[in-house]
């Protein structure tokens, strides 16, 4: 069972960022500097499978709308459907609507993105060596 919730404490908060530096930082070697940018103005979420911290994500507000940003998701819990719940709780529950809602997607989670109608939107680029696309919402 996936639970999804905003972050609230210092003590979640570390497990989530626990949670990224696993995924990002170790396992796709992003550095430290870039992985952490931004922290204060994000909000933050935890996902939880079978009552397991395994994944996060967070958004925050830009002058080009809202940023979905940071979905990691713990190895040994891909392929449980993680990344798409926090996608989807993010649209349904989350962003007010009316504003744009965008992200940039590392080419190999783009379909997962696009399945929750997020477009590409311009040339791909790199970011922490790896190539990203920018994807907007739009609503189905």
């Amino acid at each position: 069972m996936i639970k999804i919730e905003k972050i609230t404490t210092p003590t979640v908060q570390q497990i989530a960022w626990d949670i990224r530096h696993e995924v990002f930082v170790i396992g796709q070697n992003c550095p430290k500097e870039i992985e952490y940018e931004f922290e204060e103005e994000s909000i933050h979420f935890i996902a939880y499978f079978n009552n397991e911290p395994a994944g996060t994500t967070r958004i925050r507000q830009t002058e080009n709308g809202y940023k979905l940003e940071r979905f990691a998701v713990l190895e040994k819990f891909r392929g449980n459907g993680i990344g798409s719940a926090l996608v989807a709780f993010l649209l349904n529950e989350t962003i007010p609507f009316g504003k744009k809602i965008y992200l940039h997607a590392q080419l190999t989670a783009a379909p997962l993105y696009a399945k929750h109608n997020f477009k590409p939107e311009g040339e791909n680029f790199w970011e922490a060596d790896i190539e990203h696309v920018k994807m907007v919402y739009s609503k189905p």
